[in-house]
């Protein structure tokens, strides 16, 4: 059964770059097929998809975060990574990082204040 965990700092101040990484257990990221989200959940709103890499290691990003949004994988890790730069309070959210919506890990708060 695959598990995701994601990990990175809690806190980002404004203008930098938040940074995320989603370890992946219990089956291989390159497994034909599956896609590795990343989506978040702003306090009192509804969930919104970020963005994912492919199997293949092609990406897909929500056009509204496009220009700040980078994904990236070191498959011998295991890991994907979300980047997303510039933040600002709107950022703040829970961030998830899931397998095709049906795994998905803890989430981890992230804020984004001075």
């Amino acid at each position: 059964q695959v598990q995701l965990q994601e990990s990175g700092p809690g806190l980002v101040k404004p203008s930098q770059t938040l940074s995320l990484t989603c370890t992946v257990s219990g089956g291989s990221m390159t497994t034909n097929g599956y896609f590795w989200s990343w989506i978040r959940q702003p306090p009192g709103k509804g969930l919104e998809w970020i963005g994912n890499i492919a199997y293949s290691g092609s990406t897909n990003y929500i056009p509204s975060l496009k220009k700040r949004t980078s994904i990236s994988w070191d498959t011998s890790k295991n890991q994907f990574t979300l980047q997303l730069s510039s933040v600002t309070p709107e950022d703040t959210a829970v961030y998830y990082c899931a397998r095709d919506f049906g795994s998905w890990g803890q989430g981890t708060q992230v804020t984004v204040s001075s």
